[in-house]
């Protein structure tokens, strides 16, 4: 790591990574966009070698702007931005082109996402849905059998076939959203990728991880081996430097001409060939250019709820994060959560109380429940009653909290009584999603989860140097449950599929209005993103825990399963002879949950608001189970 000094900037831009408990104090250093290390030394995140696993970490705070990402060089690029006069869009859109490239495993312009933004003037949250779409010819059974004719299942499997391909959406949603929301102008925007294309980057610790772990499947793909592998087809280290210049030029093309420069021409015919690619006798993809050239961006209403003294809004279907997060504080409304509030706070968030772990835990299980069952792309099957005010009604989730016991788990909870209950298999969890959190001088905020599904997402790159998502494979791959009930999840073509991305904005309630902004976040992490922003949203707003805290704080939680996650990657957790010492895994044990402690992948980014002697500032935390930073015009409070 290379020690830098800047003093040419009025402002000092430092973000504390990580310190030592009891150590030296941070120092405070000015430069630009500049990151603290666990050692002291400032150093620029264009040339990470930050840990990964629990790496302790102290909030920052800074004046004006705020931007916390999951990888440092693509940070560093949202907070110059932000430097430049950029919006909270305009940054957010600079950091995902390059993660990108930084984090190639998790997200890129091959796949989708879902933003949340808020306008400070008119106090206007905005939401954009960025979710691929199956390819018109695909059937209900594009995912369980290569046809009708030849009823066995896509080669090698669905996800590395063309069929778990969706359109990608992402670059469709960040035009929309700069359009809305932006100030740059839009080329200005794609200069910090475009030169860390052309001049390389290092390869982080994380990332090389991932590709060690994913060499024999990307020497599969021409493109995938000669990128991710060297010559002689290991896996490139961390430390090595890559230089993508076919990004470059796909990206300067997009700069250049916009989103129809993706959507059509050169780079749509190459996402088209790579998907209709049978080399090795890989199952193809149905995918066609009008795919490419009909996909839309949708502007969607957002999904608020009344939480206390606050306002909550995420994203409407097919992502069901925000019905769900919605219906996990609706049911805990009912619950002095206050009383639950961790023992031994410390900056990693303290230890949960086996009671507050044990309540949230649950109203997840009847949360995840609904979703199974009635959450899927809205615009093909309607949720019930035609909008969310069914699920989300006052005395419906009332009674869903009257089935929670203090004393015993649900194990398994069934879903509210609608007009039909559908079924569907619990998805796995996936590695290849990001978030990027931002908040700018105007008071605008920008929470966006982005993803291409799995590590690598379909293992496919195209020549223009990206990704392409496997998101197809979040849809059902059966099309009716055992009792021949149509699953709503199921394929259908030109249908998103379901997601558990959840990009979160809050507010506190000024009467029947919205009040003022008090917390941005969000996280990567399958369906278990919802446990993790649940826990966040509760260590903040109830347990008053800072930005970092909320976001260090031990990962739990559960699906509708009897199993509950206890994160062993914890400080608090000893996860030793799984979790048999720890005694808030006992606790949860003797409450009749199944614990696992297996270490959890959140990416946290969380911006609360404060005020303080120096007037209002932003308060940043980034997951300390990942490489991200919290950058900006940081000061000590």
């Amino acid at each position: 790591m290379s020690t830098t000094r800047v003093t040419r900037r009025a402002w000092p831009l430092i973000a504390v990574l990580s310190a030592s408990c009891g150590g030296a104090s941070e120092p405070a250093v000015p430069g630009t966009c500049l990151a603290v290390a666990q050692d002291g030394r400032i150093y620029d995140p264009g040339a990470p070698d930050i840990p990964t696993g629990f790496v302790s970490r102290s909030a920052v705070a800074a004046r004006s702007f705020l931007v916390v990402a999951n990888h440092p060089v693509a940070g560093k690029a949202g907070c110059e931005i932000l430097e430049q006069g950029g919006t909270a869009t305009d940054a957010a859109i600079a950091v995902q082109l390059v993660l990108n490239l930084v984090e190639p495993q998790a997200s890129g312009i091959g796949g989708g996402g879902f933003l949340v933004a808020y306008d400070a003037a008119t106090r206007d949250v905005r939401t954009y849905d960025g979710r691929e779409t199956a390819p018109a010819a695909a059937t209900a059974d594009y995912l369980r059998w290569i046809s009708d004719a030849e009823r066995t299942p896509p080669v090698p499997d669905a996800r590395a076939s063309g069929r778990s391909i969706g359109t990608p959406g992402i670059v469709r949603l960040l035009e929309a959203a700069h359009q809305a929301g932006g100030a740059l102008p839009w080329q200005a925007l794609f200069a910090p990728a475009i030169r860390i294309a052309r001049d390389g980057f290092r390869i982080s610790p994380r990332l090389a991880a991932a590709i060690a772990f994913s060499a024999p499947a990307l020497a599969r793909d021409p493109e995938t081996r000669g990128y991710f592998l060297d010559a002689s087809g290991a896996p490139r280290p961390a430390g090595a430097r890559l230089t993508n210049p076919a990004f470059a030029a796909t990206l300067q093309a997009i700069a250049d001409g916009g989103a129809a420069a993706f959507y059509g021409g050169a780079i749509a015919q190459d996402i088209v060939d790579e998907i209709a690619d049978t080399t090795g006798g890989i199952t193809p993809g149905a995918t066609t250019l009008d795919d490419l050239a009909g996909y839309r961006a949708v502007a969607r209403p957002p999904v608020c709820i009344a939480y206390r003294e606050h306002e909550v809004c995420g994203m409407a279907p097919p992502s069901s994060g925000g019905i769900a997060i919605a219906q996990i504080l609706g049911v805990l409304a009912h619950f002095d959560l206050g009383a639950e509030r961790p023992t031994a706070v410390d900056r990693d968030g303290g230890r949960p109380t086996a009671l507050g772990v044990h309540l949230i835990s649950e109203a997840e299980r009847l949360a995840y429940a609904d979703r199974d069952a009635y959450v899927a792309d809205s615009d093909f099957v309607a949720l019930p009653g035609g909008t969310t005010a069914a699920m989300l009604d006052a005395a419906y989730l009332a009674e869903r909290a009257a089935q929670i016991q203090t004393t015993a788990s649900l194990h398994t909870a069934p879903p509210g009584s609608f007009a039909m209950v559908t079924a569907a298999p619990a998805p796995a969890e996936e590695h290849g999603t990001s978030h990027i959190t931002v908040v700018d001088p105007a008071g605008n905020a920008v929470a966006l989860t982005t993803s291409i599904e799995s590590d690598f997402g379909s293992l496919h790159m195209t020549r223009g140097g990206f990704l392409l998502n496997n998101q197809l494979t979040d849809f059902s791959s059966e099309p009716a449950d055992s009792r021949g009930v149509a699953i709503a999840n199921r394929v259908a073509g030109g249908k998103r599929p379901r997601s558990s991305m959840a990009p979160t904005l809050v507010f506190d309630r000024a009467g029947d209005a919205r009040g003022e902004l008090v917390l941005a976040t969000g996280s990567p992490g399958g369906a278990a993103i919802l446990q993790y922003v649940a826990k966040t949203l509760v260590g903040a707003l109830d347990w008053g825990l800072d930005a970092q805290q909320a976001a260090s704080l031990v990962d739990f939680g559960a699906a509708n399963t009897p199993v509950t996650g206890v994160g062993g990657e914890h400080p608090a957790i000893d996860a030793s002879d799984a979790g048999a010492h720890d005694p808030l895994v006992t606790a949860l044990r003797a409450l009749g949950h199944t614990v696992s402690v297996a270490p959890q992948t959140s990416g946290l980014g969380t911006i609360a608001v404060r005020s303080g002697a120096a007037g209002r500032f932003y308060e940043g935390g980034a997951d300390p189970r990942r490489e991200g930073v919290a950058l900006g015009d940081t000061f000590r409070p």
